[in-house]
């Protein structure tokens, strides 16, 4: 995968992040990382990078664009001939590939908002292996889901008042 189709795959991912249903444009990333990380990039900078006319990042802005899309310095550049991203050598490369999965369910079940955001919930977590873990020894705990809900999401009257 070359640097302009990581940068592009990474917009995608960042709009199903934020709920936009759809890419960050190249604009709302300007935007958004002046915003988030209180550096400036360009659009046509960007631009530049996606089309393959600047085929390199300087480090600086290698460091600005991986903190943003909370991804390693090191992927944000071309992959070498031959690689193959279904070998994953890390436990990092492993959470990502979680993540990405979380995110494309909750694309799946968008029909259903609940779900939707709770699976892009665990994906945003700095930690989604062990929110799942976690899942789990709920489930095995007898009982514990359902009390749980009562207590979270209390049911509600009909004008939508939580009971309590």
């Amino acid at each position: 995968m070359t640097l302009g189709e990581k940068i592009r795959y990474l917009r995608e991912v960042e709009g199903a992040l934020r709920g936009l249903d759809r890419e960050m444009t190249q604009q709302e990333v300007v935007r958004a990382v002046k915003k988030e990380q209180r550096k400036p990039i360009s659009q046509s900078y960007l631009s530049q990078i996606e089309s393959g006319a600047r085929p390199h990042l300087t480090n600086s802005t290698r460091l600005l664009l991986a903190k943003f899309f909370k991804v390693h310095p090191g992927y944000l550049v071309d992959d070498p001939e031959g690689f193959q991203t279904g070998l994953i050598s890390d436990l990092g490369a492993f959470e990502d590939k979680l993540d990405l999965w979380l995110i494309d369910g909750a694309e799946r079940f968008r029909r259903e908002p609940e779900l939707s955001q709770a699976l892009l919930d665990v994906a945003r977590h700095e930690d989604s292996r062990r929110c799942l873990v976690l899942l789990g020894a709920i489930l095995d705990t007898p009982g514990l889901v359902d009390r749980l809900l009562h207590v979270l999401k209390p049911p509600a009257d009909e004008e939508g008042r939580r009971l309590l």
